[in-house]
């Protein structure tokens, strides 16, 4: 009697380890290719802005972040100084604040002026988003900020999808390699 409760204690730990395996690695390999293809949203000021922000540059990095996340937070004066460093280069970066929306998808005005005053605070001098209802098909798939991933002048995914905070230097050998593929 026993073995048994232990041959089902074992076979219920390989089952919860292998369905957490799996978990991790999904939102990686579920990002739609060309979800930016056609999208709306409001910068941080409140003007509308949508899929033409894309045109001119030859790569856009889509950040994911959060005003609750301190990772996220801790990476920006990075990013800044990654867009001026590739600015010249055709690549622009973008935050999508994840946590700017109520729960009935109503814009929160006090998490808007948070993420405005991180923004400012962090020197993160790039366009920073609040996604609508255009995004909500990939908002559902970000199980995790930071979330990164790259798109090219037609909103088509570059590369792969990129989970946790990265250094300047991470992010410079990231883009280097980017940048040879959309040439």
């Amino acid at each position: 009697m026993r073995r048994v409760g232990i041959f089902f204690l074992a076979v219920i730990l390989v089952i919860s380890l292998c369905a957490c395996a799996s978990e991790a690695v999904q939102p990686q390999e579920e990002t739609p290719s060309g979800i930016l293809s056609a999208f709306t949203a409001t910068d941080l000021q409140g003007n509308g802005v949508d899929q033409t922000v894309l045109q001119g540059c030859r790569l856009t990095m889509v950040n994911f972040w959060a005003t609750y996340c301190s990772p996220c937070i801790s990476e920006m004066p990075d990013l800044a100084d990654l867009a001026a460093k590739y600015a010249d280069l055709g690549v622009q970066i973008i935050g999508l604040v994840s946590d700017a929306q109520n729960a009935d998808g109503s814009v929160s005005d006090s998490q808007v002026q948070l993420a405005a005053d991180i923004a400012a605070e962090t020197g993160a001098n790039y366009l920073h988003l609040v996604p609508d209802a255009s995004l909500s098909g990939l908002m559902g798939q970000i199980t995790a900020v930071p979330t990164t991933f790259f798109v090219d002048d037609a909103g088509q995914q570059v590369g792969g999808t990129y989970l946790g905070a990265r250094s300047l230097e991470d992010w410079t050998q990231v883009v280097d390699q980017l940048l040879e593929e959309v040439q």
